[in-house]
């Protein structure tokens, strides 16, 4: 199978800043251009070409800078964990100019650190940014390749996600016809045979059956008991 540059960057595991910025527009890190400004608006998207002509400008440039601003804010604020890297600025200091990180910053004479984020050098755990983006209301995109268009109450990545009541939803979903069951029945072996899906299980693998009970019992549409109704009834 042929990957593009996207597919290939789904095996890091960690990107820069401004890597993430590109990849959460959909775009290729390798469209990325440096400017001569350090700090956050260092970093650009070229407009592509005549991407007027069909009517529709290329808004990329701007969605890059607006998500790499977002990205920059959150890292300062402590929202989004990172491995922060500075520019630093100097005047007789002869190692270099930057970036240096955080925690080793020189202090030697003539050096003046910068309290300049540097994105391109900034590293973000790609798992703690997708959590970070689940927080901002993203859950579709480059970073998340599985969505599904699911509401909030079945999305597993939802902060309020309620295993059991997912359970029952899909298990009323699942369950249109009893087979000649009471839909009691019929909802508590569906949950039985998925009990690992929604953590219905015990310490051993074994389905809970506490939980599938109250479960089944959220989902039963007959909870008046009595025979089942044949189909057409």
């Amino acid at each position: 199978m042929q990957m593009n540059e996207l597919d290939l960057c789904r095996i890091a595991d960690t990107l820069s800043l401004t890597w993430a910025a590109a990849l959460i527009c959909g775009e290729k890190p390798s469209r990325i251009a440096a400017l001569d400004d350090p700090g956050v608006n260092g970093w650009q998207l070229p407009r592509r070409a005549n991407s007027a002509s069909n009517g529709l400008e290329d808004e990329s440039p701007e969605k890059f800078g607006a998500v790499l601003h977002a990205l920059v804010r959150a890292v300062e604020r402590g929202t989004l964990k990172a491995k922060k890297r500075f520019f630093a600025e100097y005047m007789h200091f002869e190692d270099g100019d930057g970036p240096w990180e955080a925690e080793d910053m020189p202090s030697g004479a003539g050096l003046q650190p910068s309290e300049k984020l540097d994105p391109s050098e900034t590293v973000v755990d790609v798992e703690d940014l997708r959590g970070w983006l689940v927080s901002r209301g993203i859950k579709s995109g480059f970073f998340f390749p599985d969505a599904v268009d699911a509401p909030d109450y079945l999305d597993k990545s939802n902060p309020r996600y309620a295993p059991k009541m997912a359970a029952a939803i899909r298990a009323w979903q699942a369950v249109t016809e009893p087979g000649g069951k009471h839909p009691k029945q019929a909802l508590t072996k569906w949950l039985r045979e998925h009990a690992a899906e929604f953590d219905l299980t015990d310490d051993e693998g074994k389905p809970n059956e506490t939980g599938i009970e109250e479960a089944a019992k959220v989902a039963n549409w007959q909870p008046t008991g009595g025979a089942p109704k044949t189909p057409g009834e």
